[in-house]
């Protein structure tokens, strides 16, 4: 009697919590510490949590102190939240990887970040590499003025450029006529990244200088590539990233340029408005 009211007791148990997790609100978000933080944020900002006091950009659901609503996050690699969009109520993505898949960030989404934040998408290099002719040919091309019109002209938003003074395309202390025939190597993701690189290669090409862009779909390897040397650069990540990739990984990447910003969005897969999370 005692085994079967033990299974009876284990089976009510087991109904109830799955029908507690049926009631949670799930949430795709990047698993990785400054892209999750960020997620987090962009959450507290609308009102659906609260954060812990002194949670900042690497917090974790493990910092959030209370909710609208019961949530369950899912995290998961940043480059694969798209393809699990069908699969849960809402998922926020790096803009990125949402204009990888097809989403436009600012029709699409239900929430997304003021292009106001300190998540500027930035070049990087090695250290010691920072002040080469190399570094400063291909910051002066990315901070060009035809970047910044090309970025703010064709991403409606998506994509900001942050650039304060816009260069011509050169640095006037860069001996152009040394670099001709130089290959200057980059790592980037493909949208925006590998496309604003592309406009960056014509200017530099007007110069004799050649930019190869290598095309990454994730936010590791680009880095490994530059710490090892494999490639001269890289442009994909933002600033935060970086800082903690450096902090974790012993690594010595060095910011040579910002670029622009990439507000983040939250996007309704089964949801398709934000009631579910308590927001009229």
């Amino acid at each position: 009697m005692k085994k079967l009211l033990a299974i009876v007791l284990t089976f009510v148990l087991t109904l109830s919590l799955a029908s507690a997790l049926a009631d949670a609100v799930t949430i795709a978000v990047p698993n990785d510490p400054t892209n999750e933080g960020r997620a987090l944020l962009l959450l507290q900002s609308a009102g659906v949590l609260t954060l812990k006091e002194g949670a900042g950009l690497e917090a974790t659901k493990s910092d959030i102190e209370s909710s609208k609503v019961e949530i369950e996050l899912y995290e998961v690699e940043a480059s694969t939240v798209p393809s699990v969009l069908a699969d849960v109520d809402f998922a926020i993505i790096n803009n990125n990887y949402a204009l990888d898949a097809g989403i436009n960030p600012v029709a699409d989404s239900l929430l997304i970040e003021d292009a106001e934040s300190p998540y500027v998408n930035v070049v990087s290099v090695k250290e010691g590499n920072e002040n080469t002719p190399e570094a400063k040919a291909l910051a002066a091309a990315l901070q060009s003025q035809k970047v910044v019109d090309f970025i703010n002209n064709t991403y409606g938003g998506s994509a900001v450029a942050t650039v304060a003074e816009p260069t011509d395309g050169y640095d006037a202390e860069v001996d152009y006529e040394d670099l001709k025939g130089v290959v200057i190597t980059v790592a980037a993701t493909p949208v925006p990244h590998e496309e604003v690189l592309k406009i960056a290669a014509e200017i530099l090409a007007e110069k004799g200088v050649i930019l190869e862009i290598n095309v990454v779909t994730d936010y590791v390897t680009p880095n490994e590539f530059v710490e090892n040397g494999d490639v001269f650069a890289n442009y994909f990540a933002h600033q935060p990233y970086q800082d903690n990739f450096n902090a974790n990984n012993g690594s010595h990447l060095v910011t040579i340029a910002g670029i622009h910003v990439e507000p983040m969005g939250l996007y309704g897969g089964q949801q398709k408005d934000l009631a579910a999370l308590g927001i009229e």
